[in-house]
């Protein structure tokens, strides 16, 4: 099962979501990979910390090497790194990323993720994509790869707007490249129960008829500090509301995942 966490917005909570639904995965036994397509590294860094155990070979040598002749190129597997947590491994990012981008597209290497994952899929039971904040060559790549997306929503106006070109899109890549893909869901991220605008937003998109994922995820000072400490809420703290809310929503992917293989 390979999902994206997309959204075109900033700031929205995608690297968060990503590792702590991944590293949830992990602690269950699934073999998991989180692949970090975005140049400025944020699940990189969670996962992996800091400077000092920066993975000698990310996602920049692998595209690197697919622009070029190699008589002995590396495989897909040689560019996964380890993380301190078990079953939990990543294909890190690297800020010579953006500078990559020209080059990929004029390659037209867009399916490229998408055979590399496909290439290394035995190896991995989970793989939970992370993206840049806007629509590039990347997040396309990302959208290509995947069986599903899940849409980070943070609860305000300039989220709910930017939701419908971000579905739009999605359409667009479904029907121009990947046929399997489904919008799995909008996680609610920072949610507040007690500020009117979070609850009239969201009950907005309930009332269109859009998927809103349960539980919603709480805002959380905790948050911060395992960012700073490179531990997912799983690790950091499990029986944190956050960490329970996290580990709902992940229980609720996979029961959803099975009630649409029973009906299909």
């Amino acid at each position: 099962m390979r999902r994206v966490v997309f959204n075109q917005k900033g700031g929205v909570g995608k690297s968060t979501i990503t590792c702590n639904l991944a590293a949830i995965a992990a602690s269950k036994g699934k073999r998991t990979l989180v692949v970090d397509l975005d140049p400025q590294g944020n699940s990189t860094q969670y996962l992996l910390g800091g400077n000092d155990a920066a993975p000698q070979v990310t996602l920049a040598d692998f595209y690197e090497q697919s622009l070029t002749f190699r008589l002995e190129p590396m495989e897909t597997i040689d560019f996964v790194a380890a993380t301190p947590f078990k079953n939990l491994s990543i294909l890190p990012s690297h800020p010579r990323l953006e500078e990559l981008q020209g080059k990929l597209e004029s390659r037209y290497k867009i399916y490229k993720l998408r055979e590399a994952l496909d290439e290394i899929a035995a190896k991995f039971d989970q793989v939970f994509i992370d993206t840049p904040p806007a629509l590039n060559f990347f997040t396309r790549s990302a959208l290509i790869a995947a069986d599903s997306c899940l849409i980070p929503f943070d609860c305000d106006e300039f989220s709910r707007n930017a939701l419908y070109a971000l579905l739009a899109n999605t359409d667009e890549i479904r029907a121009d490249h990947n046929p399997k893909l489904k919008v799995e869901g909008i996680v609610v991220n920072q949610y507040q129960p007690r500020a009117n605008l979070p609850q009239k937003a969201v009950q907005e998109l309930i009332d269109e008829g859009l998927t809103v994922l349960q539980p919603y995820l709480s805002a959380s000072v905790k948050i911060k500090e395992s960012h700073e400490r490179s531990r997912p809420m799983i690790q950091l703290d499990p029986r944190h509301k956050l960490t329970q809310e996290f580990v709902a929503l992940y229980e609720g992917l996979g029961a959803r995942k099975k009630k649409e293989k029973a009906a299909g």
